[in-house]
């Protein structure tokens, strides 16, 4: 890949400012180079929101964070035709998806219709207002955070919308010496200590142009025949053993082969 020392050096820097996260760290730069969507839980506090706004800024793209919240609305998400009384027309004002890195930060906090806006745009790469269809940036990928359920006030994701994300990564606490670490680091910045500034040389179209790469990786006819298995087998656990039927309530869709 071309751009491999540039996504390398990405990730080195994603290091200096979280700790004990590595397996964060590597499905966010995997959700990065395919262009999928990538679900983060875990309870406050485990840097989900601090690690993808740092990616955002690493690979200079535009980026826009949308706090969901109980009382957020599905043209909050979109955007909305404004009348202009001045011309006697609609005017359409873009929303926060028309960016290229978007931050649904306690997407779960939100009601479901509000959450079901994000349908067509996380698979369509489009968004329909109005009997207008826009598209959004080719770079477009959601990376959204939630609470765990039984946290108060949240709302589980329609399965619709959780067959929409290519990872789901559920976040545990740092190890006693990673939190040692940060606590010193945090210690540090308060006495002058300079806030890591990420120099990384990535840019959106060098992104795009690694997608691609990735894309044109051979895959041999045996291989996708194991991934149709692979996920068939979801759909049907019981014909392994009559134990495992009830492990799955529904298995993985036709996403999940091409993912």
């Amino acid at each position: 890949m071309q751009t491999q020392r540039e996504f390398l050096q990405l990730r080195s820097h994603l290091e200096q400012v979280i700790v004990g996260q590595s397996a964060l760290l590597d499905r966010l730069m995997i959700a990065l180079l395919t262009g999928g969507h990538i679900l983060l839980e875990s309870l406050p506090g485990l840097a989900k929101t601090t690690a993808v706004t740092t990616l955002a800024s690493g690979v200079h793209a535009s980026f826009q964070r949308i706090q969901f919240t109980p009382d957020l609305m599905p043209g909050d998400l979109t955007g909305t035709d404004i009348f202009e009384p001045q011309h006697g027309t609609f005017r359409f004002i873009p929303g926060p998806l028309f960016h290229e890195i978007v931050l649904a930060d306690e997407i779960n906090r939100a009601p479901p219709k509000v959450q079901s806006a994000l349908l067509e745009a996380m698979q369509e790469h489009q968004i329909t207002v109005g009997g207008v269809t826009r598209p959004l940036p080719e770079l477009f990928i959601v990376m959204a955070t939630q609470n765990p359920l039984e946290q108060s006030g949240t709302y589980p994701l329609p399965e619709a919308q959780l067959d929409r994300f290519l990872l789901h990564v559920v976040l545990q606490y740092p190890t006693p010496d990673d939190e040692l670490l940060i606590l010193q680091r945090d210690r540090a910045r308060h006495y002058g200590a300079d806030k890591p500034v990420l120099h990384s040389p990535l840019h959106p179209q060098q992104v795009l142009q690694a997608r691609r790469e990735v894309a044109e990786v051979h895959v041999a006819p045996e291989l996708e025949r194991y991934i149709v298995a692979l996920v068939g087998a979801t759909r049907d656990l019981g014909q392994f053993d009559a134990a495992w039927a009830d492990y799955l309530q529904v298995g993985a869709s036709p996403r999940a082969s091409i993912a």
